[in-house]
């Protein structure tokens, strides 16, 4: 304490001294308070100082999530689980579903939850759905064919939709009789052009060799063998010019991967066969799930009947597939159904370009023609008028000659 000012201060008396202060007045104003002002405090404000905190036996977090993904579905827990067992897609559409099965409790979080002994009333909210969950026998297997059942329908469509447009562009492609034509023509301009070698008489050729055709350039480097191609046909055969109009399909197929429809099929195959185990397994559940397995029948017996009209086109759509490959001479194994039309694709746009190009450049030498012409006659009229003048001239001259 030497040379601070605490022992500076009790040498220095008056200089430092503290005013003189009102004990009775700091008592009033800072003492601890009394017992029966606590009470007085307390009769006000007890019932939400002692309001019992609820029981948490989620993870913090887990639970925090689940209470978030609560709010969003906004009737009671016995209605959401009534509509689940029903399988009403009016009530609870596929993203609650999905929600719902995400927050389904693992067997450590149900066990937790059956050894609880307390009051049900003391739980959270994450804890009460976990156990009104609880009560429907396998109730994340029965959440997973409710899924199912709200997708099937907008699955199968799909799906329908895309082997549809693959059996149409392979049939609208063999039909094509404009395509036939023009791949005669392509065939007939590679024989010419290889005329008196070992490729001049073919019979056939790769198909990926008709985006060789815009690579080809002419001599004087004007223009490419697909010009050459588009001009002989716009001269001789014009009416083979809008072929692609004969192939509407062609560009939605060249987009569909057949590896994705096989694994949507065996989707659905799988999802149809998890509710026919989860209808057997309910036989058992008694009570709370008849309402669950009478839904079930109902959607198995249309579901079940669209899956097997589905698998007999899957495998039409399959043999119609290898069947466009064998068209053009491919093997389907190393020219399967994807590159056929995306070659196709691409070859249609190629020989649109250079027939718009064509036209283009049709278009401007017609223009230039027409321009030179126009200079010509100019010409010819400038020369035609000085001719008749010097003729007047040379008139007016010789009048003036004989009158003198």
């Amino acid at each position: 304490m030497q040379g601070s000012l605490w022992a500076d201060s009790q040498k220095q008396e008056n200089q430092s001294r503290a005013p003189e202060i009102d004990i009775s007045e700091l008592e009033s104003l800072f003492s601890a308070a009394s017992a029966s002002d606590a009470n007085k405090v307390g009769g006000r404000r007890g019932s939400k100082i002692n309001k019992p905190d609820k029981v948490q036996l989620v993870d913090l977090r887990r639970a925090y999530n689940c209470e978030i993904m609560l709010t969003k579905i906004k009737i009671p827990l016995s209605d959401m689980m009534n509509a689940v067992l029903a399988l009403d897609s009016t009530v609870l559409d596929i993203d609650q579903v999905e929600n719902l099965i995400k927050f389904c409790p693992t067997k450590e979080e149900m066990e937790t939850l059956k050894n609880y002994t307390g009051s049900k009333d003391m739980l959270g909210k994450c804890e009460q759905f976990f156990l009104e969950l609880m009560k429907v026998p396998r109730v994340e297997s029965k959440l997973r064919v409710f899924a199912f059942t709200i997708t099937f329908t907008s699955q199968v469509n799909d799906l329908r939709s895309n082997l549809n447009i693959i059996n149409d562009a392979a049939r609208e492609v063999k039909e094509s009789t404009k395509l036939r034509q023009i791949m005669q023509t392509i065939l007939t301009l590679g024989n010419a052009l290889n005329q008196g070698t070992a490729r001049g008489s073919a019979v056939g050729f790769k198909l990926d060799s008709l985006l060789k055709l815009s690579d080809t350039r002419a001599r004087n480097n004007k223009m490419t063998l697909m010009h050459y191609l588009c001009k002989l046909l716009a001269e001789k055969m014009p009416e083979l010019l809008d072929f692609v109009k004969d192939l509407v399909h062609l560009e939605a197929a060249s987009k569909i991967q057949l590896k994705s429809l096989a694994e949507e099929m065996q989707a659905v195959s799988k999802g149809l066969e998890k509710v026919e185990q989860e209808l057997t397994a309910s036989d058992n559940d008694g009570a709370i799930s008849a309402g669950f397995q009478k839904a079930l029948k109902n959607f198995l017996d249309s579901a079940e009947a669209e899956v097997r009209s589905l698998i007999s086109l899957y495998s039409e759509v399959g043999r119609s597939a290898d069947s466009l490959s064998q068209y053009f001479g491919e093997d389907p194994a190393r020219c399967p159904f994807e590159q056929v039309t995306q070659i196709l694709v691409v070859f249609c746009k190629m020989f649109n370009k250079a027939r718009e190009e064509n036209e283009q450049q049709a278009e401007a030498e017609k223009k230039k023609l027409e321009k030179e012409a126009m200079k010509e006659l100019a010409a010819a009229h400038c020369a035609k008028k000085e001719g008749v003048d010097n003729d007047s001239s040379k008139s007016n001259f010789r009048i003036q000659k004989h009158t003198s």
